[in-house]
């Protein structure tokens, strides 16, 4: 397979380019600390803790358009990591019903029918210093309209990924459960260098050298009909679409495993795809040049993805509970 071509006037590649997401429409408001504010007016102190220190948590979370009107996907779940992920940094959170009250309003007062939200907290200003559990915490939530976070066509076509020289860290030095701001600098040293390289994406591998995620997302490898999925030992986030997939491929009759991933099965597998709240379900078209499958979206991939986008847009039964009005 020919490397992507380079974009003469960027010198860096057109597929890399693609992964820019479209310019949307900004938001008027951003909820914060219990109140709506207008976007920019939503600002902090340059000696906010966590500019420093990397002192933050977040998510992400998406609402979609259904025939019910706009709802927050799997949003239980969303808030409830949000809250644990400050638990293991010793951050005062707030309490489930009030965060994903805050969600809602703030997608409602937007004007949004499909929006991704991102919850954020994180020590606020205070005097310097490693340790910051003095210092007050400060909570906003933002929402927006962003589209397919790989590139436009990439949940049909499929994306081109490289194995990063980075690996994920170990999981007694950074834990990789907790969805925190700082854990996200190996995820930009990853796609910084896939960007680079000319791939879409990269992949890391986890301090034992076996499969461990994207930048950002989930992987799932598939062969002779078997889904495998790195488990959390892998030095991933245990993700809520990851969840969701593996839902709906037992419920389809497919065999799911959590388990460790060799390297070499990347190269030999059938199908392979992402998943993310950002990525949603996109499937992997190539790694580090070799071709993944037929080279494009595999058919369990494609089933997987059409069940999952008709329970998030609320195509079919709610079976689970996943879909939270706004209204």
């Amino acid at each position: 397979m020919t490397a992507p071509a380079k974009d003469p006037a960027h010198g860096w590649s057109a597929a890399a380019a693609e992964k820019v997401p479209e310019k949307k429409k900004t938001a008027d408001v951003i909820w914060m600390n219990g109140k709506l504010v207008p976007w920019a007016s939503a600002t902090v102190h340059v000696s906010t803790h966590a500019l420093h220190y990397g002192s933050s948590v977040f998510e992400g979370m998406r609402a979609y358009n259904t025939p019910k009107g706009p709802c927050l996907f799997r949003a239980k779940e969303h808030m409830r990591r949000f809250i644990d992920s400050g638990r293991v940094y010793r951050m005062q959170m707030l309490d489930l019903e009030e965060l994903i009250e805050a969600c809602k309003l703030v997608v409602r007062e937007n004007g949004f029918k499909d929006a991704y939200l991102r919850p954020l907290a994180f020590r606020g200003a205070g005097p310097l210093g490693v340790n910051g559990s003095k210092i007050p915490i400060d909570t906003l939530i933002m929402a927006m309209q962003w589209g397919s976070y790989l590139g436009e066509g990439a949940l049909e076509s499929g994306v081109d990924v490289g194995i990063s020289s980075w690996n994920r860290p170990g999981p007694n030095t950074i834990p990789q459960g907790a969805k925190a701001g700082g854990n996200y600098l190996s995820g930009q040293l990853i796609a910084m260098e896939a960007e680079r390289l000319g791939y879409h994406e990269g992949i890391a591998l986890d301090v034992e050298g076996t499969v461990s995620e994207g930048s950002g997302e989930n992987i799932f490898v598939i062969r002779d009909g078997v889904i495998v999925t790195p488990p959390a030992a892998s030095s991933i986030l245990p993700g809520i679409t990851r969840d969701t997939l593996v839902v709906l491929a037992k419920e389809h009759g497919y065999e799911v495993r959590q388990e460790r991933i060799p390297r070499e099965m990347l190269y030999m597998a059938d199908e392979i795809f992402f998943t993310g709240t950002a990525a949603e379900v996109t499937p992997v078209r190539s790694v580090d040049r070799i071709q993944v499958g037929a080279g494009k979206r595999g058919p369990i991939t494609e089933v997987l993805q059409k069940a999952f986008f008709d329970s998030v847009k609320g195509v079919r039964e709610d079976r689970y509970g996943w879909l939270t009005p706004i209204a």
